[in-house]
């Protein structure tokens, strides 16, 4: 009961959350009157379209393999929102978690009373985070933007190593309407002097990142000629890789994700963490620490199989170029002769765009709706879903735990000739349930 009293408190702040309010005047003053918790360690700051909260992970493990006592603080969560701050590779206990937020809420409620507009879910979350790590105390903190960069309440911080992942239009029109207006947000993460790791980028997106490098004089590195993946495979549960490290070339690491995206990630969180430890020109990593750290990552709801006989896997992709990477790791990894997608999305994605990438990977798709008060009502999904796949390829369950099992009973149905499976897909809303319902979460 007491978590749900904060909970409880934290949804009065959810309205503002979904639009993007350009300043941080709010959150660095709550900073300020906690005595500016995130200036007593040093960070790593990732922001990007997808790949973040995968990245912060491999990150995160490979900090812990080096001795390190790292804070994490990712977003959204797919089960309790004590997971988006972990310490030391745990989340937060609720016990935890409501003693940060009574901490702060006296300040919080200051700041209020100060400001036109209350803070919101995301900015209080982000000071408890801030609070936590400093009370830990931890030795670093890998944030992973929410939204944007710029005027994102993470970026109150001043972080000497930044690393950027692939961007894409998501978030349009908050973000902007161009690959160049997001990637100017999203530049805005890099401090004076920063070195920065940048995943392999559309042009227009690079030419503005680089050229923000230039201006604060920071340091760059870029996937595919300073660092990059040199060789993958697939194996058993995951991908055997070579990487292309800053300080030299790591071989026979494996790294327990499916899909190339995966290994870029590992690529980007490998020489975010040279940089930060001091590799790089300054040498290579210890290579048996580095394997460590990779076998030990794990990446809830991102290609993960929670069933077997018929197989089925939840990925949280919920905009068309996480789709795409998805379907390519399909592709890769799996070898499903008929496959079943259970779709629920949120109504201010570009649903439509998803569904085109998805189409051509499966055989029918159920769709659904979740349980989010931002959820595309099943109707509406159903009209988009029919314009794509025809209308016989689509089924309609009003409740997700229907559509699974509608979707098992069709896979089944083909289960005699073996390579069947299911997709959950859509929302990290859609996999948090259905791993709740599959007794994943």
């Amino acid at each position: 009961m007491t978590l749900q009293r904060v909970l409880a408190a934290l949804a009065t702040r959810y309205p503002a959350e979904d639009r993007m309010v350009p300043d941080v005047e709010r959150i660095t003053a709550l900073c300020d009157l906690l005595g500016s918790p995130q200036r007593s360690y040093p960070a790593i700051h990732l922001t990007g379209t997808n790949g973040k909260s995968s990245t912060a992970r491999m990150i995160d493990a490979l900090l812990q393999g080096f001795g390190l006592r790292p804070g994490r603080y990712t977003s959204p969560h797919l089960h309790s929102v004590t997971e988006r701050i972990t310490i030391d590779g745990q989340p937060l206990s609720e016990e935890q978690f409501v003693a940060v937020f009574d901490e702060i809420a006296p300040y919080v409620e200051l700041v209020d009373s100060r400001m036109p507009v209350p803070m919101t879910f995301f900015e209080v979350l982000t000071a408890m985070a801030f609070a936590a790590f400093a009370d830990a105390p931890v030795d670093v903190a890998v944030l992973e933007v929410g939204l944007g960069g710029r005027w994102d309440a993470t970026n109150v911080v001043q972080a000497a190593t930044a690393a950027v992942l692939p961007i894409g239009l998501d978030h349009v029109p908050l973000l902007g309407t161009t690959l160049t207006e997001i990637a100017a947000e999203k530049a805005g993460i890099i401090a004076p002097e920063a070195t920065v790791v940048l995943a392999q980028q559309e042009p227009e997106a690079a030419e503005v990142l680089l050229r923000h490098c230039i201006d604060v004089g920071a340091t760059v590195a870029r996937e595919g000629l300073e660092f990059g993946v040199a060789s993958r495979a697939t194996a058993v549960g995951g991908q055997l890789l070579s990487l292309q490290g800053l300080g030299g070339r790591y071989d026979d690491i494996y790294l327990p994700l499916h899909g190339a995206h995966q290994a870029s990630n590992a690529a980007v969180a490998l020489a975010a963490a040279e940089a930060f430890l001091g590799g790089g020109d300054k040498g290579m990593l210890e290579s048996d620490l580095v394997r460590d750290g990779f076998a030990r990552t794990a990446s809830p709801g991102r290609l993960e199989v929670v069933r077997t006989s018929p197989t089925v896997l939840l990925d949280a992709a919920h905009n068309a170029p996480g789709m795409a990477a998805a379907v390519a790791a399909l592709t890769d990894a799996f070898a499903f002769h008929h496959l079943i997608a259970v779709v629920a999305c949120l109504a201010d994605k570009d649903v439509l765009a998803m569904l085109e990438v998805l189409e051509p990977a499966v055989a029918q798709i159920v769709v659904t709706q979740n349980g989010s008060p931002r959820a595309l009502p099943v109707d509406d999904l159903r009209d988009l879903a029919a314009d794509v796949f025809g209308e016989d390829r689509v089924r309609v369950e009003d409740a997700l735990d229907d559509a699974l099992s509608t979707a098992v009973a069709l896979a089944d149905a083909e289960s005699e000739y073996g390579g069947s499976g299911v997709l959950v897909t859509g929302s990290v809303v859609t996999v948090g349930e259905a791993r709740t319902l599959l007794h994943r979460g």
